[in-house]
């Protein structure tokens, strides 16, 4: 407004019958508020240096800690037909119980008498495997009985050959003796036969020195006759040797081949004894498995194949099955973000659907109506939603969980991590840094974060 004219307004006087007025310029009532926006600043700037746990806040669900004492689907190893139940749903059973029996369908297993059979085959196979293995041992005690006569025929050649090869030399002697001799009884007669002519030999000298020169002369010839003769019995004697080197070296072949045949009939009559085992073996076991029994003490969830004459194929779930004793774990899923916060041994307060409680996420100590778990494992890949798998188990040093607890109930899970100012967290989310990273001396994490990656306290 501007000041033109020099007379001033009375404000208080035409204003005072206003309420609203009044109550604005009341003092007492302005300084309440004043004080009252004071105090809830300086407990604002109170609270701003609290200190606060910063956590990460996940849901998961009840699982067991040893993957053996999960939920599991019983299948059936066989192609199959339901004959009978033994047993009803949610009852508990003792392992090795028989839950159902089923019937065989394919028609090469029909026979009743299969197995009895099939061991009549195998025992035959092995019979023959034996009169293969006992032919071969024959022939090999053959094969040796030929090598010894034949060390010993070899031996009887070769005296033999050297008897003849000494009889020629004798032999030969004689024909040359018997040739010296010719030679002799030719001269003693051409001398008679000059004395004779000269009248001092008479004519009976001379007939008798002719007689001795026939008779050296059909000498010679028996000595060269013998001597041929000795010859040919030599040749004879290293035919007889070679013959009898070859005769022996075939019939010691003809034996071996033959134990080789029979060692090759026996190789593969065991091949065939060993299908034969195999099969009556695979016969037995598929006996055994027209009882499904239980894999250990537990409860039969839920029957997925209904009814008496439903048929079953191999691999097809039969039945749901729990373990009756099993140890409780959680698993949770945390973001990728979250993922290097995350250490074996680090706690985690628990809040379980059905169970009251009053949670303080950033306060644990007020919490109420939680429970301890401490972190075991995580996966070391993300599932396929991108979060990482978290498995807790129950902290042993803390309040036990409760015992009505069960598989594949909801958790709500709060992983604890350092303890910072509420100040600092505002301005961490409202920078959207994820939580502080810290270890301890070990390596694992703790509650109270006693160490920074940084070095900072």
């Amino acid at each position: 407004m501007l000041n033109i004219s020099h007379n001033s307004i009375d404000r208080d006087t035409i204003l005072k019958d206003q309420s609203s007025y009044q109550q604005v310029i009341n003092t007492r009532l302005t300084k309440s508020i004043i004080y009252v926006l004071l105090g809830l600043s300086i407990t604002g700037l109170i609270v701003l240096f609290l200190p606060w746990t910063q956590n990460i806040r996940s849901r998961g669900k009840l699982t067991t800690l040893q993957p053996q004492d999960r939920e599991q689907m019983i299948n059936s190893m066989i192609d199959g037909r339901v004959e009978k139940w033994f047993v009803r749903e949610g009852q508990l059973i003792q392992s090795g119980d028989t839950i159902v029996f089923i019937s065989e369908m394919k028609s090469e297993y029909l026979d009743p008498q299969l197995i009895d059979r099939a061991k009549n085959q195998s025992d035959a196979k092995r019979a023959s495997v034996e009169a293969y293995q006992q032919k071969a041992d024959a022939l090999a005690q053959q094969v040796q009985a030929l090598r010894k006569n034949q060390t010993l025929k070899i031996k009887q050649a070769e005296n033999y050959l050297q008897q003849s090869q000494l009889k020629v030399t004798s032999d030969s002697i004689e024909f040359e003796t018997a040739l010296v001799n010719l030679d002799i009884a030719q001269k003693q007669v051409d001398r008679q036969e000059i004395l004779y002519k000269e009248g001092l030999k008479s004519l009976t000298d001379l007939e008798m020195r002719r007689q001795k020169y026939q008779e050296a002369v059909n000498k010679k010839v028996y000595a060269e006759n013998m001597w041929l003769a000795s010859k040919n019995e030599l040749l004879n004697a290293e035919i007889n040797l070679n013959n009898i080197t070859n005769e022996f070296a075939e019939k010691i072949a003809k034996a071996q081949s033959d134990r080789m045949s029979a060692l090759s009939m026996s190789l593969e009559a065991e091949s065939q004894y060993q299908k034969l085992v195999n099969q009556l073996s695979n016969y037995s076991q598929r006996s055994g498995f027209y009882y499904i029994t239980a894999p250990q003490s537990g409860f039969m969830t839920k029957a997925l194949v209904t009814g008496i004459g439903a048929t079953i194929k191999e691999g097809e779930p039969v039945f749901s099955f729990i373990p009756a004793d099993y140890e409780l774990a959680v698993e949770i899923y945390v973001r990728p973000l979250d993922l290097p916060l995350i250490r074996e041994g680090n706690e985690v307060r628990l809040q379980f659907d059905g169970w009251p409680a009053l949670v303080f996420r950033g306060w644990p100590n007020l919490t109420f109506g939680t429970f301890s778990g401490i972190i075991v494992a995580f996966d070391k890949a993300a599932g396929p939603d991108g979060k990482f798998r978290v498995l807790v188990a129950q902290d042993p040093n803390d309040e036990p969980w409760p015992e009505l607890l069960r598989l594949g109930s909801g958790v709500y899970g709060i992983a604890l991590l350092k303890n910072v100012p509420v100040w600092y967290e505002l301005w961490r989310n409202l920078n959207g840094f994820p939580p502080d990273f810290y270890m301890d001396d070990t390596g694992g994490g703790k509650v109270d974060g006693k160490k920074l990656v940084d070095g900072s306290k």
